[in-house]
């Protein structure tokens, strides 16, 4: 009879999930933004200012809500990516450590909270717009925009600095495998040559 794999703990499972939807953001991000500096180039003079205001504008308000809806599957997760890559990092011994990575940590907490304030408001807003504002409609629509504008900047610092927690998971990873490996029997010499010594 074949053997089963054993099943993975829930939380383990969840946190698997979590990193590869934060590394999948990370892609995103990177080809959303590459994507903007790509339509600047092409769409500003040498100052930085746009040539069409109103193009300027719409292309802006999708690359920030394109990033919002990549970092969408990241966030219910986030918290508990924070709390976890914090805790790691306290075990973790210092030649396998950055010393970037508490302040990348710090950052990406504050940018949490920092959204997660704006998500608030946001649900205010809503609750506040006309019954006729409906998603779709130009009232609806600005106020989205209006939102994913003041989300962009803290998406982009989870683009940044998202990697650190990545970067944690694999040095705890690399910290768990050399702590397991069989350490080789000492040596000690012999008749002018060496043999393992005898336990």
């Amino acid at each position: 009879m074949p053997r089963k794999d054993l099943p993975i703990p829930r939380t383990m499972a969840h946190r698997r999930t979590s990193l590869r939807r934060l590394n999948a953001y990370l892609r995103d991000s990177e080809r959303i933004l590459a994507s903007w500096d790509a339509f600047t180039e092409f769409n500003t003079d040498l100052d930085g200012w746009p040539f069409d205001q109103d193009a300027y504008g719409r292309r802006a308000a999708l690359r920030d809500a394109h990033t919002a809806v990549a970092f969408a599957d990241v966030r219910s997760g986030a918290r508990q990516l924070l709390a976890t890559a914090r805790l790691q990092l306290q075990h973790l011994p210092a030649h396998l450590t950055r010393d970037s990575w508490r302040g990348q940590l710090t950052i990406l907490e504050q940018a949490l909270h920092h959204l997660e304030a704006l998500d608030s408001r946001w649900i205010q807003t809503r609750a506040q717009l006309p019954a006729d504002a409906r998603p779709g409609t130009e009232q609806y629509v600005d106020a989205l925009d209006e939102h994913h504008a003041e989300c962009w900047s803290y998406l982009d610092d989870w683009a940044c600095h998202g990697r650190a927690i990545l970067d944690i998971h694999a040095a705890t990873r690399r910290a768990g495998t050399r702590a397991k490996r069989p350490q080789l029997p000492a040596l000690r010499p012999r008749h002018g040559g060496y043999r393992a010594a005898r336990r």
